[in-house]
């Protein structure tokens, strides 16, 4: 069950970095690809400010997916952008977001002895209360963190149930 638990804390963590991802516009602008796609269960409002223009709007998040093996979500960005002299124009564009994963860190060890006393034959031992946690940091350069957390998380599976597993979280909001 700690797979399906960690699955669960990733995907809200996903979801959550991807609204913070979300509000700044200039990035979901410059990402669009001008593909129509279907309503979304969940609509987050963008307002924004770029050189010399304002934009309001909403990005209609419609599916979790892959792209060159990153995580992204896909969705339908609606708004007006404002001119500093009062021109407006509507936008409508399909755009893909990278979405990051929150915690990039997977437990590997955690242990707690309580206080130990030992006499063996006259020598004698005592040992105050023991906390030790091991922690890996996955991400670029952190070979040692990759590779553990790798192995950590290997009865979890790949990419695909993350995507599917989100997929299905935003099945159930709309």
């Amino acid at each position: 069950m700690k797979g399906s638990t960690e699955m669960k804390r990733i995907a809200l963590a996903t979801v959550f970095a991807f609204i913070a991802a979300v509000m700044t516009p200039a990035a979901a602008l410059a990402q669009g690809n001008g593909n129509k796609a279907a309503a979304s269960p969940l609509a987050i409002p963008i307002t924004g400010a770029g050189p010399g223009a304002v934009f309001t709007g909403t990005f209609q998040l419609q599916r979790f997916a892959t792209s060159q093996g990153q995580l992204v979500a896909n969705g339908l960005l609606t708004g007006v952008v404002t001119t500093a002299a009062g021109v407006s124009t509507s936008v409508v564009r399909t755009v893909s977001l990278p979405a990051a994963i929150g915690d990039t860190s997977c437990e590997i060890l955690h242990l707690d002895l309580g206080p130990l006393a030992l006499d063996i034959l006259g020598l004698q031992v005592d040992l105050s209360r023991v906390i030790l946690d091991i922690t890996a940091q996955a991400g670029a350069g952190n070979l040692l963190g990759n590779l553990l957390c790798a192995v950590a998380n290997l009865l979890n599976g790949p990419a695909g149930p993350l995507v599917t597993l989100l997929n299905s979280i935003l099945a159930l909001l709309g």
